[in-house]
């Protein structure tokens, strides 16, 4: 089978990441796109699920938002651990 060439621009973080992991599962980081190549062609799907984190989502967002403008008009009351343990106990 004759070989080619992909190159592809990835985060240098993610790829020593990407590395390490690949080192851990006994594969390098060739095999593991090869893996994937093969997946998706015979399926015509990417093989696993796309999605975005709910955390990003635009109503947590304004809730987050909501939250630290009650912290910055000094609104919320903050407890320790420990106080709201002895408040559950009482």
């Amino acid at each position: 089978m004759a070989q080619t060439t992909i190159s592809i621009r990835i985060d240098e973080e993610i790829k020593k990441e990407l590395e390490k992991t690949c080192k851990e599962l006994g594969l390098n980081v060739t095999t593991a796109f090869t893996i994937f190549a093969k997946k998706m062609s015979r399926e015509h799907r990417i093989p696993f699920e796309v999605s975005i984190d709910p955390f990003y989502s635009n109503s947590n967002k304004r809730a987050i938002d909501q939250s630290i403008e009650q912290i910055n008009q000094g609104k919320v009351v903050v407890k320790t651990m420990e106080e709201l343990e002895e408040m559950e106990n009482e």
